[in-house]
């Protein structure tokens, strides 16, 4: 008897999920919640971004179910904030959604910066003034002893400290208490050192040395007043960042007039189904993809694909949703609606890009990891020195170095270096027509040296034609009725350019039987039980088919750029046929810009020599590797980037998916109704191929405005922390004041956001390149 067989294991999928995060100030915070996610048993991975608050999550859903991550993240102190859950497989409603809590998030922050400023402006006037008017200190003593102004003083600095700065002691005590300090611990210590240590004055002032029983209540204060009005900034800043999102979820109308028996009815645009047949007038937006089924129009992409000319669209040729009808009024069938949208395609392409980490980060996040401690390590060390070196009052000279030095330090800074320039780079892509698949891609494509081109479809149109037919012993028309025959059960874009010359002629094609397709040669299949074969020269030679009776016209067809096509019967050669693709307007305009960016290009094809010779000269290309099998492609690939080059192929996404997926990075070209988003890192909506010169040079951009961000964090930090510590004290008699502190503190992450938002006004070709 044989033991029961065991049931087969189901594979396990991971699933992904995306959640607002809530609480994050600095790169700290993100390391922290990255670490807290990643450590969860059944979590394959987690990229959390601190511009656009969120965490992409993937994990196992038989050993981790979504509640327990976000029970993980709210009990380490963030807030995470999950889909509605009508939005969660929509990428336009989420959109919407993340929209709301940002607006939400950020009328919170005015509300605790105008009571802030409200209880601190008088404060400041109490405190600094009796140093800036003469006699207003006398004035004020005569109206009530100091010791009732020191609390008055306490009075208006509490409801900043507690109310208007709970944020920073919540979140910082948090921080503290998981051994992960950031930099809301950062400012909780210095904000409440310094209220603390007047209270104490305040309250205890014989125990504290002459000299050093200082108030520094406004201080406390103001601290939080201008570390809210650094967030406020940031928030909005930050909120312009994503306004190529907002553009492109603002571009799909709210309803839709749907064709029903009894007449047009206007329906909410989220109600329509697939099937539905709906009407568009003059001027208005198309709310739903589909295929036009009555009437035509000229249509605005731009928006979409980044074509600037309207395009003109007839029955059965596709509309996207969110483009602009121009001049007629029609009829089309909706065929994709909700997340199944080119527009919400496009939406999640940019969501996920920016939510992506560039490898140029990771040296930022393990700094980050160990920054804040550092930074507390310093302000410890900065006090030790004063009090064991500094002169009288050393005490307060001690703690206004410490407090200084905790709050200049800027972790924030770094943390915002990347994801904001990913966020305005990405959305500025999206404008151009130029789709990035992983945030990643945009900086490989900057340090991209060589461009492999395909010839079919990106340097030519892809609409190949027959243009010329020289049979030898039977007519043009019974060479034609055979090929297109076989042809018929060919994908490829010369076969059906022969099998639409054949219907253009009304020729009937017979049925074909053992129906074989070589890849890279050619096609062959019996019809009326003789071998009909037709292909390649190199399809003919591996047949034994001997050729020499076409070697002349096939040679004058190829020097003239088209493609010669052999058709052989019963192992005898019949005809010759030529197929013309054209090649792109665009395309040697493209060439030699990509040669002006300092770029290599190559041409890749599987036509003859001489064909791919004559097309390469039109488009300016001197590099051309013909005759190629679909595999020899990325043999090709994998040659140039053992010589060190750092490639970037360009294809249609369909048959050069293993030269996209070999190269440094590869580049789809769109239809701007289909992308490709399996094929390729970087997605071309349309075929214009100044768009990869475009790319290159917005991603090159990009990862120049990181490196200043970095720069200047870095920067910011080695040459302020110092100064925070008083190491010019000795030679100037001056101390950083920590209110200052705190102000350039802000200052620091407002510039490397603000940097970071010229990336919208970027424009790939300044001198009007068409």
């Amino acid at each position: 008897m044989h033991p029961p067989s065991k049931p087969l294991a189901r594979p396990v999928v991971a699933r992904e999920i995306r959640l607002g995060v809530s609480g994050m100030s600095c790169a700290a915070c993100v390391a922290r919640v990255e670490r807290i996610i990643k450590a969860l048993p059944g979590v394959v991975e987690a990229t959390v971004n601190l511009t656009t608050e969120s965490a992409a999550i993937a994990y196992l859903p038989e050993t981790i179910d979504r509640e327990r991550i976000v029970l993980a993240i709210r009990a380490a102190g963030y807030e995470p904030i999950e889909p509605e859950p009508d939005a969660a497989g929509d990428a336009v409603s989420q959109s919407d959604q993340a929209q709301l809590h940002q607006v939400e998030a950020l009328a919170g922050l005015r509300r605790d910066l105008m009571l802030a400023a409200g209880f601190s402006l008088p404060l400041l006037f109490l405190s600094m003034a009796p140093m800036l008017l003469p006699g207003l200190d006398a004035a004020l003593h005569r109206l009530a002893p100091m010791v009732v102004w020191g609390w008055v003083q306490c009075l208006l600095a509490t409801p900043v400290l507690l109310w208007a700065g709970r944020r920073f002691l919540v979140s910082g005590w948090m921080e503290l208490r998981h051994l992960a300090p950031g930099m809301n611990s950062l400012v909780m210590l210095g904000s409440s050192a310094a209220y603390l240590y007047s209270l104490a004055a305040l309250i205890l002032p014989e125990r504290f040395p002459t000299g050093t029983a200082n108030l520094y209540f406004e201080a406390a204060a103001v601290i939080v007043t201008l570390i809210l009005l650094g967030r406020t900034l940031e928030a909005l800043a930050k909120g312009r960042t994503s306004e190529a999102i907002r553009r492109l979820v603002r571009l799909q109308p709210p309803t839709a007039r749907v064709v029903r028996a009894d007449g047009e009815t206007e329906i909410p645009a989220v109600q329509v189904l697939p099937g539905d047949l709906l009407a568009v007038r003059p001027g208005e937006r198309i709310p739903v993809d589909g295929i036009l089924a009555e009437g035509g129009s000229h249509i605005d992409e731009s928006m979409i694909s980044g074509e600037s000319l309207p395009v003109r669209k007839g029955i059965g040729d596709a509309v996207i949703g969110g483009t602009v009808n121009q001049t007629g009024a029609f009829r089309y069938r909706a065929t994709r609606v909700g997340a199944d949208m080119v527009l919400a395609q496009i939406v999640r392409l940019v969501e996920e890009a920016q939510a992506g980490k560039l490898p140029i980060q990771r040296v930022a996040d393990r700094i980050a990891a160990v920054f804040v401690p550092l930074v507390m390590l310093a302000a410890l060390i900065t006090g030790l020195i004063w009090l064991w070196l500094g002169p009288a009052p050393v005490l307060s000279h001690a703690f206004v170095a410490a407090v200084s030095v905790l709050l200049i330090a800027c972790p924030c800074a770094m943390g915002l270096a990347t994801p904001t320039a990913i966020l305005v780079g990405t959305g500025r892509g999206a404008a151009l027509g130029i789709l990035f698949r992983r945030g990643a891609a945009l900086e490989t494509l900057a340090r991209v040296d060589h461009v492999v081109l395909d010839k079919t479809g990106t340097l030519t149109e892809g609409r190949p034609a027959l243009t010329d037919l020289h049979a030898f012993g039977a007519t043009d028309e019974m060479a034609l009725t055979l090929a297109a025959a076989v042809e018929r059960h060919s994908e490829h874009p010369i076969g059906a350019a022969i099998v639409q010359a054949a219907q253009k002629r009304g020729l009937v094609l017979p049925a074909v039987t053992e129906l074989e397709a070589v890849p890279g040669f050619g096609i062959q299949a019996r019809i009326d039980g003789r071998l009909v074969a037709i292909g390649a020269g190199r399809f003919m030679d591996r047949l034994g088919v001997a050729r020499a009776v076409a070697a002349e016209p096939a040679a004058r067809l190829a020097e003239a750029g088209k493609s010669p096509v052999y058709l052989a019967v019963d192992g005898t050669l019949l005809a010759v046929l030529a197929v013309a693709d054209p090649i792109k307007p665009s395309s040697p305009a493209a060439v030699a810009r990509l040669r002006a960016l300092g770029l290599e290009v190559t041409m890749l094809t599987g036509d003859g020599r001489r064909t791919a010779e004559a097309v390469a000269r039109v488009a300016g290309i001197a590099q051309v590797n013909a005759e190629l099998l679909p595999a020899d492609k990325s043999v090709a690939i994998q040659r140039m980037q053992a010589q060190g080059r750092r490639v970037a192929f360009v294809g249609d996404g369909i048959n050069d998916a293993p030269a996209l997926a070999c190269a440094d990075v590869g580049i789809a070209i769109g239809t701007g109704t289909e992308i490709a988003v399996e094929a390729g890192e970087v997605i071309l909506m349309t075929g214009d191929l100044m768009g990869i010169a475009d790319a290159i040079a917005l991603a090159r951009r990009t990862l120049r405005t990181i490196r200043v961000n970095f720069f200047w964090a870095y920067a910011y930090n080695v040459a302020l922390i110092p100064l925070a510590a008083g190491v010019f004290y000795p030679l100037t008699g001056w101390l950083l004041n920590p209110m200052l502190a705190a102000a350039a503190m802000s200052l620091s992450s407002l510039f490397v956001v603000t940097n970071s938002l010229r990336l919208r006004r970027f424009d790939p070709r300044p001198n009007g390149q068409d």
